[in-house]
């Protein structure tokens, strides 16, 4: 089911795989983020339950 692109093929597939490692680039940051923020979240909240 691949189209044959002739000379472009290395262009065009390279293009490809650095969007895909791009999107995985940041969804691995916004996973890590977030699991940062949760963290910190739950610290505050446990030290503002103590008081």
């Amino acid at each position: 089911m691949m189209p044959d692109l002739g000379t472009y093929a290395v262009p065009v597939l390279s293009s490809y795989a650095v969007s895909l490692g791009l999107l995985i680039a940041v969804v691995a940051a916004s996973i890590w983020k977030a699991r940062r923020v949760r963290t910190r979240l739950e610290e505050v909240e446990t030290r503002r339950g103590r008081s």
